[in-house]
């Protein structure tokens, strides 16, 4: 079996970590905060679920180790540079995303086809909405900012009323609407638990092995 590292040991990666061998992975490590990196050596892939604060860290000490690494967590894309220059100083790759739902990922799809045929439609205006955990740190998600850079790069450049709330135990629900005098189209995408994104991490993590470079999820799914 290909030997996993975890890095990040909390709801998402106990899951991860329960969903390991039907990827056909074992469990090489578990990373959690203040606990030592370089446990990490030796594994094939990590996957990385921590804070935004720590990615750009994270992978810099596991690229030194020469462990290619998938990025599950959020709202870093600020040190994307950091963790490019790191991809390529120690020739891994690096694979990220958003969000890791292939449902998420066709949906974003369907999204921007829907802001393209609208573009040209004066009479629609469009909104973006979403609901997340109350411990979600990041407000709109990274899930949500796609989403409407999708729109804008479908050509809808009228403006696109943005919302979140942060409520309870909710796991997600992203929301993009049109509307006109006429009548509303409805676009949404519900994930039911965690176990989505942790099995598109996993997917992501037995495509990874053997490459170098950075890559997004979506790049993977659609061009197999």
């Amino acid at each position: 079996m290909k030997k996993l590292a975890i890095v990040g040991y909390g709801k998402m990666g106990r899951l991860i970590e329960s969903l390991a061998p039907e990827h056909d992975f074992s469990i090489h490590a578990r990373v959690d905060v203040n606990d030592d990196s370089s446990a990490v050596r030796g594994a094939d892939v990590a996957i990385e679920f921590t804070m935004p604060e720590a990615v750009a860290a994270n992978v810099e000490k596991i690229a030194a180790l020469g462990v290619p690494i998938v990025i599950g967590t959020t709202g870093w894309l600020k040190d994307m540079e950091r963790v490019r220059a790191s991809a390529t100083r120690h020739n891994v790759a690096v694979v990220w995303s958003p969000n890791f739902s292939v449902g998420v990922n066709v949906f974003s799809r369907l999204v921007r086809e829907a802001a393209r045929m609208l573009a040209d439609e004066p009479q629609y205006g469009a909104w973006a909405w979403e609901i997340h955990h109350h411990t979600k740190k990041d407000a709109p998600s990274g899930t949500l900012v796609k989403l409407v850079e999708e729109m804008k790069a479908g050509g809808f450049a009228r403006p696109i009323d943005v919302s979140s709330n942060r409520a309870g135990a909710h796991p997600g629900t992203h929301e993009i609407g049109f509307d006109s005098a006429a009548d509303t189209i409805t676009l949404r995408h519900t994930a039911r638990s965690r176990e989505g994104f942790a099995r598109g991490a996993l997917q992501a993590a037995g495509w990874i092995i053997g490459k170098t470079g950075v890559h997004s999820f979506s790049d993977i799914l659609f061009e197999r």
